[in-house]
């Protein structure tokens, strides 16, 4: 399964940490059954969320605009401003097997999660 994960500037790893974490219980999911985070190619350079994928053992793919956009997310997203369709949602399911969303987007803080298998 892929977590998709969009975040505010200046993130931190345990803001991303526990917004996985809460993400994965109220989900029934455990982190091992997650094969990769995923987010924007505006996001490649975010500190937390760099060092909370090499914290967790799980790598970060960071995906391009045009990879995003090719997806119609069901939620609204703020990252219209930035040119996208959506980050966490259109992230989960790009590089998802099943290209099916088990938990649509929901914020944490400053951290919005979405997972998809």
């Amino acid at each position: 399964m892929i977590i998709g994960i969009g975040t505010r500037r200046g993130i931190t790893k345990e803001e991303v940490i526990e917004a996985i974490k809460q993400a994965l219980d109220e989900s029934g999911l455990s982190l091992e059954e997650i094969t990769a985070l995923a987010s924007a190619k505006l996001k490649e350079n975010e500190q937390g969320l760099l060092e909370a994928g090499k914290i967790l053992g799980i790598p970060v793919d960071f995906l391009p605009d045009e990879t995003l956009n090719s997806y119609n997310p069901p939620s609204a997203s703020k990252a219209s401003r930035f040119g996208l369709k959506g980050v966490a949602e259109p992230a989960a399911l790009a590089l998802s097997e099943e290209k099916q969303l088990i938990c649509r987007k929901k914020i944490y803080g400053r951290v919005t999660i979405a997972i998809a298998r």
